[in-house]
C-alpha cells in the first residue's frame, strides 16, 4: 500500500461522521449505530438517504450541500478513496454529511427497519457476466436486503453507463410490479432541468467525454414484495 493511501486512511479515522469497523473482522455483525443514526450521529429527525458504492462521495456531498433538511450517508469499502469525499464533507462543515466502510453485502449490520428513506445506485460495478449476476446491486438478493431497512415504498434511484445493467434492473422492477417513477436512457438530455440528477461524479464525467449516454432509473420498493428473479429481454 502507497504512502498517499496509507495516509488518507488515517486521516479517514480522524474525520466527524465517518463510521468504520478497526478491521474487517467486523462486518457482518450488527453495529452500535444500528436504529441510532438520527440520534448519535446526526442528532436530528430527518429523512436518511443512502448512496451505495459512493467511491469519492461527489453525490453525497452534493446532496447534502443543496438539501440541509436531508441526512446523507456514502457507503463503500474503499477507504482511500472515500476520503475525498470525507475531507470535503468535513472541510465544509456539512454536518448532514456522513460516510460507512464497509462491504455492502453487510449493510443490514448497519441499519435498523425503516431506517431509510432513500437510496442512490450512482455508476455501481455492472458485473456483466451471468455468474456474478447475484453481485449486482440491483439483483433480487440485494433488493430485498435493502427492503429490510428502507421504508415501505422507498425509492430507489440508479445512475449507469451501462444499458445492459439499466435494462435488467427496469426489467426486474416491472416484472416485480413495482412502480417505476422516472426511466431515461441519455439523462443528461431528457432531464435537462433536474438539478438533483445533473450532479456528476468523477466517472461520469469520464464516461461523457467517451461519447457515452448516462440512463437513470427510478422504482419505489414495496415492503410487502419478495423480489424474484426475471429474465433480462434480449
Amino acid at each position: 500500500m502507497g504512502k498517499n493511501k496509507l495516509a488518507r486512511w488515517a486521516e479517514l479515522g480522524t474525520f466527524d461522521k465517518v463510521i468504520q469497523h478497526k478491521d474487517e473482522a467486523g462486518f457482518g455483525k450488527e453495529h452500535p449505530v444500528r436504529g441510532k443514526w438520527k440520534q448519535v450521529i446526526f442528532r436530528n429527525q430527518n429523512p436518511i438517504i443512502l448512496e451505495l458504492g459512493c467511491g469519492k462521495g461527489e453525490y453525497t456531498t452534493a446532496l447534502a450541500m443543496r438539501f440541509p433538511d436531508n441526512n446523507y450517508i456514502g457507503v463503500d469499502i474503499k477507504g482511500a478513496r472515500m476520503w475525498r469525499g470525507a475531507r470535503t464533507a468535513n472541510e465544509n462543515h456539512l454536518h448532514n454529511a456522513a460516510f460507512l466502510r464497509t462491504r455492502i453485502e453487510f449493510i443490514n449490520s448497519y441499519f435498523n427497519e425503516d431506517e431509510v428513506d432513500e437510496i442512490w445506485l450512482t455508476f455501481p460495478d455492472p458485473q456483466p457476466e451471468k455468474k456474478n449476476s447475484n453481485k449486482k446491486l440491483t439483483c433480487p438478493w440485494f433488493l430485498n436486503n435493502y427492503r429490510g431497512f428502507l421504508k415501505d415504498n422507498g425509492i430507489i434511484h440508479l445512475k449507469t453507463d451501462n444499458f445492459d445493467l439499466f435494462r435488467y434492473t427496469k426489467n426486474l422492477a416491472e416484472r416485480n410490479n413495482l412502480t417505476v417513477i422516472a426511466s431515461a436512457t441519455d439523462l443528461h438530455s431528457e432531464f435537462a432541468g433536474n438539478e438533483i440528477l445533473q450532479i456528476r461524479t468523477h466517472y461520469e464525467d469520464i464516461f461523457l467525454k467517451e461519447g457515452l449516454k448516462i440512463n437513470y432509473l427510478a422504482f419505489r420498493l414495496a415492503k410487502n414484495k419478495v423480489i424474484g428473479d426475471a429474465i433480462t429481454q434480449a
